[in-house]
């Protein structure tokens, strides 16, 4: 008689596959498991040291790269667009040119403050200022960026639209001015810890 219920001379019944061997193959499964979760564990503690200054640096590379394309006339996509804006913005007082540099200058400080990590609380209220002009042809010139095919953004209300995450990533920036940081609080211990 086996110890095993369900077997009959070390064979589990109907498979053929001896106990012994199953019971190897579910260590090696419980084995590659904790393997597996040894990793994640150690990505994990990496993300939080590292993924909010990762995020601060590519933000800051974003603005100082099309920051720096608008210092020179008709590279930069987004041109006619930053001098429609600025002149509906500032009621015509300020000249295209003049606030295509404004807004250029702006974007690269920005970039620069960001990837160096130096003045960053000084870089997140020109985000503040930034963010407002970048995002307010939503509501300027509504009819200019959503003129597609039913309604559809055109290239320029696209542009505009992949802003939004400039946003979600300067609060996250923002949000560590003042000390904060990415925690764990999971419950877990690492493999091998006691």
């Amino acid at each position: 008689m086996s110890a095993y219920p369900n077997t009959t001379d070390g064979y589990i019944a109907g498979t053929g596959r001896p106990v012994r061997a199953r019971q190897l193959a579910a260590r090696g499964v419980r084995a590659t498991n904790e393997r597996l979760h040894a990793v994640e564990a150690h990505m994990h503690t990496w993300l939080i040291a590292h993924s909010i200054a990762v995020l601060r640096v590519s933000l800051g590379a974003v603005f100082l790269v099309f920051g720096v394309l608008k210092f020179f006339p008709g590279v930069s996509p987004a041109q006619n667009l930053v001098e429609s804006t600025t002149e509906v913005l500032m009621l015509g007082l300020v000249p295209g040119g003049v606030a295509l540099v404004m807004v250029a200058t702006t974007e690269c400080v920005i970039g620069l403050c960001l990837i160096t990590g130096r003045a960053v609380r000084g870089a997140v209220y020109l985000l503040i200022v930034q963010l407002i002009g970048i995002l307010s042809p939503l509501v300027l010139l509504t009819h200019r960026l959503f003129d597609g095919p039913h309604g559809a953004p055109t290239l320029e209300g696209q542009y505009v639209l992949k802003d939004l995450i400039l946003v979600g990533a300067a609060l996250v920036v923002a949000a560590t001015v003042r000390g904060g940081r990415l925690t764990s609080t999971s419950q877990e211990q690492p493999a091998g810890a006691v």
